[in-house]
């Protein structure tokens, strides 16, 4: 049956390569319909799309506007926040680095962080570089996000608090996606060089690569305009929120980017990096971050959608076979942007797909991308994927239940005057509940952007009100817990959402 397998992709990969020594007889204008209508039907208030091939950006598509009420549209220039596509720079930059012999890939954190630590002390000792870019550490998938999510803590504090994470599996026996361990990447580039991961990226990449409009902060939007306005789904429409600094966490998500741009990135990628005969990525570091190093489970007993074999990720990069080709990339998640990087090596094609909104096409505009430049059949992508999204989201009735399962006309047991004060997490730090003007307030030290009002929901649980828009969470409450005489303890917190786990904030009561 393998040897079968094997046979299949040797021929189609063959008489794919003797299509692609032709040109190329895309219908430009079509694909343009069909991501005109794919924009319109999934709502999203802007997208730029991007088509890389054979060394040269052929294909822009710009749809929708900046910001929902206005008229400015995007172009191949407009920035959008690209969120978790940065980490492929990040293990780029790591690369370089074990290139010029200041590490090794197999080198322990703590050689270069003393100060990191795990969950369990052996697990500190042995994390390698590999294992924290391979997401194999151990960790939850976005387990301990909330350490630094709209926090102000420096990079360094972040990686200090990172102890205080649960173990969700066998360390290197499971996948578990971990920002945290890209800022911990992030503050070990700064510990070898003495510069800061943006300050690496810039000089390392972005000013080789001429990326002139990519950005490392937020910092600088205004100075360069032409940038998209960040969009949450609030009762069926689209709403403008702020950009939020990602600069202490820039190693893991912190890029802002255009379609032209990030077409340099994508090119230089496809030549195995190395830009215009100038190697600045080795063979060797080419190898190593596009090599599995944390294989995910393929049902290989019955069909799917793209003839799928494996499914890995390598260092920054997701990896699996797409109809018998090598497929390379990743995705991004910002406060109301999602992106997607895509590359085929086999067939030098690349797609770049940039939006801002939360239900956002990006890969049922990437599959129909690839099915084209690839000449083999496809099926309506955006139709196919909106049906399952809207499924997910009937299906998701976690905030319906907590609700439908309200207590009315309850009294607190725990009369407020006993809960107010101030309460420590060892995750987060200082967190204090205050009544001003009449109201209950939730306040945190370190995360300003996440101060509320609370209201009582039903017996010691409160709803919290958010101050400001939230991207990835709306409903909450939080539950005052007492001992058997009734002296508070603490409380916890219940915010259904899929990005953020605030239950592991556990927040005990001050003495």
């Amino acid at each position: 049956m393998k040897n079968a397998i094997l046979l299949i992709c040797s021929f189609l990969l063959l008489s794919v390569e003797t299509f692609s020594q032709k040109k190329l007889n895309v219908d430009f204008d079509a694909l343009d319909r069909y991501y005109v209508q794919m924009v319109k039907d999934w709502d999203v208030p802007s997208a730029v799309i991007g088509i890389v091939k054979d060394g040269e950006l052929v294909f822009t598509g710009n749809y929708g506007v900046l910001e929902v009420g206005k008229n400015e549209k995007p172009n191949a220039h407009t920035l959008y926040a690209i969120a978790s596509n940065s980490k492929a720079f990040t293990s780029a930059l790591i690369g370089m680095l074990v290139q010029e012999g200041k590490l090794d890939w197999n080198d322990k954190v703590k050689k270069y962080l003393p100060y990191f630590a795990m969950y369990d002390s052996w697990v500190s000792d042995h994390m390698t570089i590999r294992d924290i870019l391979s997401h194999r550490s151990g960790l939850g998938t976005f387990s301990g996000d909330n350490i630094w999510y709209k926090a102000d803590f420096s990079t360094k504090e972040i990686v200090k608090r990172i102890k205080y994470v649960p173990q969700a599996y066998e360390f290197r026996a499971g996948y578990g996606y971990s920002n945290l361990m890209y800022i911990t990447a992030g503050e070990l580039i700064e510990s070898i060089t003495g510069k800061s991961w943006a300050e690496n990226v810039r000089e390392r990449i972005l000013i080789p690569l001429q990326m002139d409009r990519t950005l490392t902060s937020i910092k600088n939007l205004s100075q360069k305009g032409n940038y998209a306005s960040p969009h949450i789904r609030r009762n069926d429409k689209n709403e403008v929120i702020p950009w939020v600094n990602w600069d202490n966490v820039a190693s893991t998500g912190g890029l802002i980017s255009s379609v032209e741009d990030l077409s340099k990135w994508m090119i230089f990628n496809l030549n195995n990096g190395i830009l215009e005969g100038d190697t600045l990525l080795t063979t060797s570091t080419r190898n190593m971050v596009w090599t599995p190093h944390n294989n995910h489970l393929i049902d290989h007993t019955s069909s799917n959608d793209f003839n799928r074999h494996f499914s890995a990720y390598g260092l920054g990069w997701g990896l699996s076979d797409y109809h018998c080709r090598l497929k390379v990339g990743h995705t991004g998640g910002y406060d109301g942007m999602i992106t997607a990087l895509t590359l085929i090596p086999d067939e030098n094609l690349g797609v770049i797909v940039l939006t801002n909104g939360p239900n956002s096409p990006i890969m049922a505009a990437t599959y129909y991308a690839i099915d084209t430049f690839l000449g083999i059949e496809t099926k309506d992508w955006s139709a196919d994927l909106l049906k399952r999204y809207h499924k997910a989201a009937r299906e998701d009735t976690r905030v319906a239940d907590r609700r439908a399962k309200r207590a009315l006309n309850t009294n607190p047991i725990i009369s407020p005057q006993n809960f107010i004060g101030k309460y420590m997490s060892n995750m987060c730090g200082e967190i204090e509940i205050i009544e001003e003007k009449g109201q209950l307030r939730l306040t945190f030290e370190h995360y300003p952007l996440l101060s509320a009002t609370l209201t009582h929901w039903h017996y010691d649980v409160w709803e919290i009100h958010w101050d400001f828009p939230q991207a990835w969470f709306d409903f909450g409450t939080i539950k005052i817990n007492s001992d058997s005489d009734l002296k508070v303890t603490g409380f916890d917190f219940d915010v259904p959402n899929d990005d953020f786990f605030f239950e592991e904030i556990r927040p005990y009561k001050r003495e």
